[in-house]
């Protein structure tokens, strides 16, 4: 296989991604930020139908942040593994939990929101880029 294995902490939960993801993103929103307990979150997107549930489907549990945002974890260990975001047809699998990936972020979303200001050159959006339903406003560093 090309793409990657994950897994949650414990094991219990294991699935594939069968590629590169289509973006990499550091996402200062207040949302990834109470979840993932942490200033930033390391975002690999992918389309839904590439997420592959190899064990433990029956152990991942869901929490509807806001509409169409279903954050997912195992009930188990309380591991993050994943963001579902069907409205978009796309999943956020957290960078962190994925063997082996080199995180190479194309840019930050959700700047207007950070509380830990990153002067790395990549573009800083205010929310998100126009083509992922954002207004595609762009931050200084």
């Amino acid at each position: 296989m090309s793409g990657y294995k994950g897994q949650c902490m414990c094991g219990a939960v294991k699935f594939e991604v069968p590629c590169e993801p289509f973006a990499m993103l550091v996402c200062h929103c207040i949302d990834c930020r109470a979840w993932s307990a942490s200033p930033v979150n390391g975002a690999t997107a992918y389309k839904r139908d590439q997420l592959t549930i190899k064990k433990g489907e029956d152990l991942i549990k869901r929490y509807t942040s806001s509409e169409g945002h279903n954050r997912c974890w195992c009930s188990v260990c309380g591991g993050h593994v994943f963001s579902d975001h069907p409205a978009y047809d796309l999943v956020d699998v957290y960078a962190s939990v994925l063997e082996g990936l080199a995180f190479k972020p194309g840019a930050h979303v959700h700047y207007a929101q950070s509380i830990l200001p990153i002067k790395d050159g990549l573009p800083k959006f205010k929310d998100f880029p126009a083509e992922l339903g954002g207004s595609g406003e762009m931050m200084d560093e």
